[in-house]
């Protein structure tokens, strides 16, 4: 999966891998070999090739902005998908239409948070799709009503598909 992070005003190519057990991340061409743990939702503890740990939490905004918390430092990162694989809601919260909650990458579906008739908004946790050994809850994008869910629990999702709509 090639994503784009933008933190601040610098941009960088990011490529995120899975094999045999350990995860790959290249970043503007410089590879990182590591394993990662989420002992709980949210918070990884990460073991670089090197040895190095590092200890992080995270969390994500409407718009796909992640907040990371590492050494008590926090850093906005917004991941840009150039395929547009992400929900397809608007930035206000008051957006017309169906806004479809789509995974950026492959994984496996943990937990359903809302259901279908459930009145959510802009921010609420709707379900957690775990891939690459994290779970990430992934967040309504506006105001509204689940209308469909296209998933159960346990299920296994490709990148760019549709877990569940918000009218």
């Amino acid at each position: 999966m090639k994503l784009q992070a933008k933190v601040g005003d610098e941009t960088s190519e990011v490529s995120i891998k899975n094999g045999a057990g350990r995860g790959y991340a290249e970043i503007d061409g410089r590879t990182y070999e590591f394993d990662a743990l989420e002992p709980e939702a949210g918070q990884f503890s990460i073991r670089l090739a090197d040895g190095r740990k590092i200890e992080a939490r995270v969390s994500l905004d409407a718009e796909g902005r992640s907040l990371v918390w590492i050494d008590g430092r926090s850093i906005e990162v917004e991941l840009i998908d150039p395929k547009r694989l992400r929900g397809t809601g608007g930035s206000s919260s008051e957006t017309a239409g169906v806004a479809d909650i789509k995974t950026a990458m492959p994984g496996k579906v943990v937990r359903l948070i809302a259901s279908v008739g459930d009145t959510v908004e802009k921010g609420d946790g709707v379900i957690v799709v775990e891939a690459m050994k994290m779970q990430n809850e992934i967040k309504a994008p506006k105001n509204g009503t689940v209308t469909s869910i296209r998933v159960a629990e346990g299920d296994t999702v490709d990148p760019g598909q549709t877990l569940l709509s918000i009218e």
